[in-house]
């Protein structure tokens, strides 16, 4: 019986460390670009799409299955495949600019999208980040893509035939086509966008064939014209090649540019000679060599997958969307101007979503990258005359708030430098006492900067919640103002606005309320109403948006007991919902209410932090449990994998922040709160050459309560770590349990930053 037992036990043993990772290698082979892409208009998984590209390429290449001009371009349930996309999309909701595809065809001559659209199957599918790889059982035909920043190798194998076709589709709302039979080769250009004004845009493209192409023709819409280039609302082309053998093979080399065709063959040197299987192991080289900078350790293989996966998503936007010239100089088209002007730009992100963690991450792991990014946004303004707030390309009327203040702040107050951040200072006092055009600057800011808030009586919409963020992205203007060692009234200024969300609190239920401009709050006020006086959520969402002075408004609440009680009440609540300000139930909604963690919305951006606040308040065992419970519940590496919209990184950086252990909660300082790492050992190679190790080696599903915490071997009894503890490199060892110890960090000295306790 007792040899039985002990038999029991080294199997169950065994088995739980054979379903652990020791430590994962080729990194990139644990990514499935496919996660998130299970998703429609009327439930989010992730909204994402297989993106084969390189970490912040200029171009992204995708599978289509959508329709022309539909945002949901791939969706994992899906039967056809019409083309191979070039994109630049950041999400459906933004929907895409400069679109091109090229689809192999055989037998009947069409350039019609749903003519030419074939059956596919994920079984012969290969979806890596540096490769793609389909099969087209209508044609029997295999089409293949890997990518470099601004260029892409294609490899078609054919069946044998005499008449096989590859559609250039430059897509509607003007577009242009030249075919140069001489040089194997044809250009074009495709105008489309969906958001914004551009002025003189186009992405001029360039493909060169290893093989002549015999009598193309180009088409008008759907009618063939017997010209060789033409230019009008809908440009295709098509190319026609005879007596192909069986497994013959096509190959493409395909690059664009949003500056000039010349400059479009600049960018395509960037394959030069390379056939395509050299192209993919550049490329997987580069994916693997960017991976790198984070190893984790003891994770089980849905964890690994999970992780690698959501990184993925970090290293995508903004894209870059400059170029280098025949000089090498760096130059970019201006959408503001319409011009080429030198420097770096980047395009494809909402400030409103990633300020929270995907742009602290950057400054964390990837700094250099974020360098080049705030020189973009110097150009921004130079050229436009604000900075953007959301990107896609150019400003877009879209989404609240004015946090390009964070992400300038975090930059700065994270130790980035050799940029002109004053110039990019007076931007963001610009911005906060302006309104400006799509989005720009603050909406109601008159108001704002004489009430102390945005009124609900004055027809600005979503007014509580502009408030809020005003208030925050105040306390980053004021923090930057301190560095940059500003005059006294002027930091005192902006600290004093960042109280400003004191003036929306309602002491009757303890949550944030719409106020009138006469001072009243607004009546009737339903707490469980989404949108109106806020953002794609409800008060329950928004009260927590006060990252710079939690203290405060556990003070507002009653203290740190009615503070708690009130997080509490978060999960505790049903998921019930107000939609009347919508019309109908959006995705957002829906999103919360499948989830069964009560009004918790993780879905979306808003309440993404909240977790993290029990470390405010004493009972940082509950931020622990509830970290690992949307770890474990919330992301899966599956085609369904995410709860609600991933949006440009955000929702991935915030799993990789949490199993690292820690979040940024309040961005602009230099503080991270912690949670509860995920691995028995993660190590972060650090842009400096130094390391940063996190360990907790007894660490698995149980054991997700924090016992005892050492940096560099001293015990560190803070609820968060500081910028500097990493970035300077060390160990910071993490003891777990599963029972959770009530004594640790429940001290007030133990407690992060906030602007009530903290001057």
């Amino acid at each position: 019986m007792i040899k039985n037992i002990v038999k029991v036990i080294l199997l169950t043993t065994f088995l739980s460390n054979a379903q652990n990772v020791a430590k994962p290698t080729d990194l990139v082979e644990w990514i499935n670009p496919l996660m998130g892409t299970d998703s429609s208009h009327e439930l989010s998984n992730g909204n994402t799409y297989p993106s084969i590209a390189l970490p912040w390429g200029m171009n992204a290449w995708t599978p289509q299955t959508g329709n022309n001009g539909n945002g949901w371009q791939y969706t994992y349930d899906a039967k056809k495949i019409r083309g191979f996309k070039q994109t630049h999309q950041p999400s459906p909701w933004m929907n895409d600019y400069g679109q091109f595809s090229l689809m192999p065809i055989v037998g009947k001559e069409t350039v019609d999208e749903e003519e030419r659209a074939s059956w596919f199957s994920h079984k012969s599918e290969t979806v890596k980040p540096y490769y793609y790889s389909v099969y087209l059982a209508d044609y029997d035909v295999t089409t293949e893509m890997t990518p470099t920043e601004r260029a892409a190798s294609f490899r078609f194998t054919f069946p044998k035939t005499d008449n096989a076709y590859i559609v250039i589709d430059a897509f509607d709302r003007g577009s242009y086509i030249k075919i140069i039979p001489s040089e194997n080769k044809i250009i074009g250009y495709s105008s489309r966008y969906a958001r914004g004004k551009l002025n003189n845009f186009k992405n001029y493209f360039v493909i060169v064939f290893d093989k002549s192409f015999d009598v193309s023709s180009v088409w008008s819409d759907k009618t063939k014209m017997n010209v060789s280039e033409l230019s009008g609302s809908h440009i295709s082309g098509l190319l026609h090649f005879k007596n192909l053998k069986k497994g013959e093979q096509v190959n493409a080399k395909v690059a664009s540019s949003f500056i000039s065709f010349e400059q479009a063959e600049i960018n395509l040197k960037e394959i030069g000679t390379d056939n395509f299987d050299t192209v993919k192991q550049k490329a997987k080289n580069t994916w693997n060599k960017t991976l790198e900078r984070i190893q984790v350790e003891g994770g089980s293989i849905d964890q690994v997958r999970t992780f690698y996966s959501t990184l993925y998503r970090t290293l995508f936007f903004p894209m870059k969307m400059y170029e280098i010239d025949a000089s090498g100089a760096i130059i970019h088209y201006s959408p503001y101007t319409g011009k080429i002007m030198p420097g770096y730009r980047f395009a494809g992100t909402g400030f409103w979503d990633t300020f929270r963690a995907l742009y602290p991450f950057l400054n964390l792991m990837y700094p250099s990258i974020n360098k080049e990014m705030q020189e973009g946004l110097i150009n921004d303004y130079k050229e436009g005359g604000w900075l953007p707030e959301w990107s896609s390309p150019s400003y877009s009327d879209i989404m609240i708030g004015n946090n390009s203040a964070s992400v300038v702040a975090d930059a700065y107050v994270k130790g980035i430098r050799g940029y002109d951040i004053e110039k990019l200072y007076e931007a963001l006092l610009h911005g906060a006492n302006n309104e400006g055009p799509q989005a720009t600057g603050r909406k109601g800011v008159e108001y704002y900067n004489k009430l102390g808030y945005v009124p609900y009586d004055v027809d600005v919409n979503e007014n509580a919640a502009r408030t809020l963020e005003y208030a925050y992205d105040d306390f980053a203007i004021s923090r930057l103002a301190k560095l940059l060692n500003r005059p006294q009234e002027e930091i005192d200024l902006y600290e004093k606005r960042s109280l400003n969300y004191k003036y929306l609190f309602d002491p009757e239920t303890k949550l944030m309320r719409g106020k009138n401009k006469n001072g009243s709050f607004q009546k009737p006020f339903n707490p469980l109403k989404w949108g109106d006086a806020f953002t794609e959520g409800n008060s329950w969402h928004y009260t927590w948006s006060v990252f710079h002075d939690i203290e405060g408004l556990s003070q507002l609440m009653g203290g740190h007991k009615q503070f708690v009680t009130m997080l509490d009440s978060v999960f505790k609540m049903p998921p019930v919902f107000d939609d009347s300000y919508y019309g109908s139930t959006i995705h957002e909604i829906r999103e919360m209410q499948i989830a069964n963690m009560g009004q918790y919305a993780h879905g979306n951006q808003p309440i993404q932090h909240m977790i993290y606040l029990y470390n405010y308040a004493g009972e940082p065992w509950k931020t622990q449990y509830w970290v690992r419970e949307v770890m474990e519940r919330m992301y899966k590496p599956t085609p369904d994998g995410y709860c609600g919209d991933e949006d440009n990184g955000q929702t991935s950086a915030w799993y990789v922040f949490s199993a690292f252990g820690f979040y940024p909660v309040c961005p602009a300082t230099n503080q991270y709160v912690l949670g509860t790492p995920l691995f028995k050992k993660i190590t972060l190679n650090l842009e400096n050459g130094k390391q940063f190790v996190i360990n907790a080696p007894n660490n698995s599903d149980e054991n997700k309560y924090v016992e005892k915490v050492k940096l560099n071997g001293k015990e560190h009894k803070k609820n968060w770590i500081s910028h500097e503890d990493i970035i300077n490199g060390g160990s910071f060892n993490f003891i777990m349990n599963n029972i959770p110890n009530k004594k640790r960090g429940t001290t007030e000295d133990s407690f992060p930053f906030s602007l009530s306790t903290n001057k």
